[in-house]
C-alpha cells in the first residue's frame, strides 16, 4: 500500500522494505493553466551529492545530456519534451546497491527549460508529484503531491534520497528557486 506524503516528511526506504535495492523515482505534471503561446518543457534531473551536500564530480549530475551515471547506480530514462498524458511524464531510476559510497544524497530536481525567456514558472504547473516505486515488484511505495504552493520560481528539489545509518530514506523537499538549472547547479556546487 502506497503512503502519501507531506513537504517535510520523510520516510525510511529500505529498513522498512528489506532487500529493496532498484526503485523508480516517477516525476508527473500538469501545464494545463497556461496560455502563453509557447510549450512547456519540464525536465528532470538528479545531483548526486556528498555529506555536505555537494557535487563532487561533474558526472554526478545526471539529466538529459548525461543520463547515467558511471557507476550505474542512477539512470534518467529520457528527456518528455511535452509532459503530455497520465502518469509519470520522466522517471529517474536508482540502483541503491551500485551507488558509490560517496554518494550520501540524490536530490531529485524538476526545472522549467528556457523558463525566463518563456515567461513561465511553477506557479503555472499544476498537479506536481513525485512517487517512487518498486522496479522489481511494479509496488508503488510512496507519493508526495507537491501541491500549489509556487509563484515565481522555476526550478524545484521535488525530493531527496538520502542514505542514514546503512539505509536509504526518503525526504519530500519542495523547495522552490529562481534562476533555473544554472541556479539548482550553483547550489549543488558545480559551476555553469
Amino acid at each position: 500500500m502506497s503512503i502519501n506524503l507531506s513537504k517535510g516528511q520523510r520516510i525510511d526506504l529500505t529498513k522498512t522494505n528489506p532487500g529493496l535495492t532498484k526503485v523508480i523515482v516517477g516525476l508527473g505534471w500538469d501545464t494545463n493553466r497556461y496560455d502563453g503561446g509557447k510549450d512547456f518543457d519540464l525536465d528532470a534531473s538528479a545531483f548526486l551529492t556528498d555529506a555536505n551536500g555537494k557535487v563532487v564530480e561533474d558526472s554526478d549530475f545526471i539529466f538529459y545530456n548525461n543520463l547515467v551515471h558511471s557507476s550505474g547506480g542512477v539512470e534518467h530514462t529520457g528527456d518528455n519534451r511535452t509532459g503530455e498524458g497520465d502518469g509519470d511524464d520522466e522517471q529517474i531510476k536508482v540502483d541503491f546497491s551500485k551507488v558509490p559510497s560517496r554518494v550520501h544524497r540524490i536530490a531529485i530536481t524538476v526545472t522549467i527549460h528556457d523558463a525566463e525567456l518563456r515567461n513561465q514558472n511553477f506557479g503555472q504547473v499544476a498537479n506536481a508529484f513525485a512517487r517512487v516505486v518498486n522496479e522489481e515488484t511494479g509496488q508503488e511505495i510512496l507519493k508526495f503531491d507537491l501541491g500549489e504552493d509556487f509563484s515565481v520560481e522555476t526550478a524545484v528539489v521535488i525530493c531527496e534520497l538520502y542514505r542514514h545509518n546503512g539505509e536509504w530514506k526518503f525526504n519530500a523537499v519542495g523547495s522552490g528557486f529562481s534562476g533555473g538549472l544554472a541556479a539548482l547547479c550553483r547550489n549543488f556546487g558545480l559551476q555553469v
